[in-house]
Order: structure tokens, then sequence, then C-alpha cells
């Protein structure tokens, strides 16, 4: 459905919604729910997951809950459905007595195959942490499972925005530092103006970026979120925007390609994306995208 609201007010709204969802303030969560009444799919899927973001700043619960729960169970379009799924999550045992009705939303053929998946994994999370909190358990890893310690807690979030014991947090510390250094090993292939990229489709985006004098950082660290970075293929600052290459085909990758997407999305990053097919008209193609957020060639 296309948002009948003017472009201005729209973007003011979006902005109000990431500006509240990144503020860490548990008295942000009024506004967010009476924004998710605006006649806007995105912006609806912007106010959840803001939502859910509040959720570990001690915002009402009850309150919030309260209006994740019918869109977990209907909302306009699937994706708003998914993510309030997901923020419902994040207020644990306060989901509880809706479990039944995410079994319906669940067991429904009629609803899309990722939004029934989303469910049923928030319905066993939800009686999970109502199970944990009948016996004062507060966080497990999300690994193994095992139960944290507030110390062990505070640390993985600080690093990973994650919950990890701290044998698992050693793990995904190793897993992170060797993917880096393979990253590193990988980046083989030469663009002209000296950068060294991971694959030929990377070396033509960055050949086209120069001709148009257009200043990138390849591979670079960003931090998009509080205490949380990427590395985005591309990052171009004059204007704001991220470019991915998606160049790969396995469902591995693709898992990981549609969790990134997500980030820049919940986030409102501006985003281009690049897959193989676009390579033989890649002029063409970044021309046209990079037009929409500013760019003049």
């Amino acid at each position: 459905m296309k948002s009948p609201m003017l472009p201005s007010d729209h973007q003011a709204a979006r902005q109000r919604i990431l500006e509240l969802g990144r503020s860490g303030k548990a008295d942000a969560l009024p506004e967010l729910t009476k924004l998710l009444a605006l006649p806007s799919n995105d912006l609806q899927r912007l106010a959840v997951s803001a939502i859910g973001k509040l959720a570990e700043f001690g915002a009402d619960a009850e309150m919030a809950v309260a209006a994740l729960a019918p869109l977990a169970k209907q909302a306009r379009h699937p994706q708003t459905q998914q993510y309030a799924i997901r923020a419902l999550v994040k207020y644990g045992a306060w989901g509880a007595k809706h479990v039944h009705d995410l079994r319906d939303v669940a067991s429904n053929s009629g609803n899309k195959d990722y939004v029934r998946a989303a469910t049923a994994t928030a319905a066993d999370a939800i009686e999970l942490a109502t199970q944990d909190e009948s016996i004062g358990i507060k966080h497990r890893c999300q690994r193994c499972g095992a139960t944290l310690s507030e110390e062990e807690h505070v640390q993985a979030q600080v690093a990973f925005q994650r919950n990890f014991c701290a044998r698992c947090f050693d793990e995904v510390f190793l897993e992170r530092r060797n993917f880096e250094t393979q990253v590193e090993i990988n980046k083989t292939i030469e663009a002209r103006d000296g950068t060294l990229v991971q694959s030929k489709g990377e070396k033509c985006i960055a050949e086209r970026l120069t001709t148009h004098r257009l200043t990138y950082r390849y591979d670079s660290k960003c931090r998009i979120v509080s205490s949380f970075q990427i590395r985005p293929d591309f990052y171009l600052p004059e204007l704001d925007v991220y470019i991915e290459y998606w160049g790969l085909d396995t469902p591995q990758y693709k898992m990981a390609m549609h969790k990134k997407q997500i980030l820049y999305q919940q986030e409102g990053k501006k985003l281009v994306s690049v897959y193989p097919k676009d390579l033989h008209q890649l002029d063409l193609h970044l021309r046209t995208k990079l037009r929409l957020f500013g760019f003049r060639s």
C-alpha cells in the first residue's frame, strides 16, 4: 500500500521514529505507540522495531505488549507483522497471554512462511522466558542456552549486543577475529585506484565510483547502531550511502544478506544493493540508485 502521506510528512515522521528508537529512553514509548497508527507500512514497521529496542531500557512492558500483540497477529503488511513478532519477544514473559494466538498464526498456512517461522520461534521464546522468570533466571546464552550471570550478560551486550556465556563469548570472539583475518587474506584483486578488493564485482563498483569522483571507504567498520559495528562493502561519506555487492547464491549467504538488509532498513540507512545481474549495466544502475540520494553526475 502506497502511503497517502505527503513525502515531507513521511520523511519527518520517519526521522522522528528513528530518533525515538535510538534514544534509549523508556518514555519514548507512548509517542511510538501513537505513531503506529500512521497510514504507512514503512513507518509502522519502523515504529514496531523501535518499540522492541526500548525493551532493554525499561520501557513499560504492558504498554508495549498491548501495542505489539495485535500487529503480531495481523498487520497490513507481513513484514510489519514479522517485525512486531520479533519486538514482542523482547518483552519476554509479558507476552505470555498471547502465546496461544501466536501458535494459531504459526499454524495458519495462509500466512507467509517467514511469518509462520518467526511466530513459532517467538511462542517458544516467550514460553521459555515465562518459565525462566518463575525460577528467577534473567538471561540465557542464545548459543548454548546456559544461564548467564549479570557480568556475562553485560560483557556480551557491550561487545556483541547478544547474550553469550563466557565460553561462547570466547568462541564467538575467535570466530569473528578469524573471519576478519580471512577477509583480509581474500583481498587480492586490485582496482585502478589501488584498493584491494575481494571480487571482480567489487572491483567494477570501486572503479565506477572512482570514475564519478565519489569518495568511498571499502570494507571499513561503520557504527550504524549504538555499540554495534558492521562492515559494508562500500560507504560513500559525501552522500551517507552504503553499497553492498551481494555476489553469492548459497543459502547461508542469503540468510546473512537478509539479516544485514533488515539492519540497514531498521536503522533507516540509505542502501544501494548490487547483484551480479546488475554488473552488465553497472554504471546506469549506480547512477539511477545514487540519484535518489542526491548524486548528480
